[in-house]
């Protein structure tokens, strides 16, 4: 099953984690930061919390981006809502709360932004968290023309996707290319594949647009790697540089 009768809604420039260099990442300053750079759609990671509450965090543990310890989801959202999740980045974002899901939702629902949201599952819970995000995706954005892309490296995290959310948009990440990895993304009704940008060749383009699916990358921080993405006729660029690409290129 391809998706290639829907059009593509989506920019082609996609900023990383918010603006995840400039401010700390998956937090609604990362969001307000990128949007200050002209950026309309956003990149983020969700996963749950011990009592279901989707919130955006990259690792599984707490210790790189808040001053908490420990697997974030054994935490319930009361408990991770209290955490710092700005000082490590600097002492301008000291005491900057996590972001829930529907937090980042409504921000970008009211501005009119496009959100790209990576599955992140704590391990374990691939196949619930991706149910459960699915779910409240498909809720809050159930009045809006675009839904946001959900995409994940956890195939079984689409799998719950697409079983609690036939109708949004999915997308296949890869970091090494498996050799079936076209029947994959067909087979989880996908809509795009989301590349590591060094794996895109001419040939996977080709091969990628003719079974309807678009082309994404991630993370392209670098002009020599964008202008060749481009050259490519890739689809969409996440980038954390939102200093250096104009995302009206």
């Amino acid at each position: 099953m391809t998706r290639s009768s829907q059009a593509w809604p989506y920019p082609r420039w996609v900023a990383h984690r918010g603006a995840g260099t400039l401010a700390p990442e998956n937090t609604l300053a990362a969001f307000r930061k990128g949007a200050e750079h002209g950026y309309r759609m956003f990149e983020c990671d969700a996963k749950l919390s011990a009592d279901d509450v989707a919130f955006l965090m990259h690792d599984a543990t707490l210790q790189r981006t808040t001053n908490g310890q420990g697997t974030g989801g054994d935490l319930n959202w009361k408990e991770l809502s209290q955490l710092d999740a700005g000082s490590w980045h600097s002492r301008t974002y000291a005491g900057e709360p996590l972001a829930t899901l529907a937090h980042v939702a409504q921000f970008c629902i009211r501005n009119h932004y496009f959100l790209n949201i990576e599955i992140k599952p704590t391990p374990g819970l691939e196949l619930k968290t991706g149910e459960l995000v699915a779910k409240e995706a498909a809720h809050i954005w159930q009045n809006e023309k675009v839904p946001p892309l959900l995409t994940s490296f956890q195939v079984e995290s689409l799998k719950g996707a697409l079983k609690a959310a036939p109708h949004l948009p999915r997308g296949l990440l890869l970091h090494t290319l498996p050799e079936a990895w076209l029947e994959t993304a067909q087979t989880l009704a996908c809509s795009a594949v989301v590349c590591h940008y060094a794996l895109w060749t001419t040939e996977m383009v080709q091969a990628a647009h003719q079974a309807g699916l678009k082309c994404l990358s991630y993370t392209v921080n670098d002009e020599w790697a964008a202008q060749h993405l481009l050259n490519l006729d890739t689809d969409g660029i996440i980038t954390d540089r939102v200093d250096l690409f104009s995302p009206a290129a």
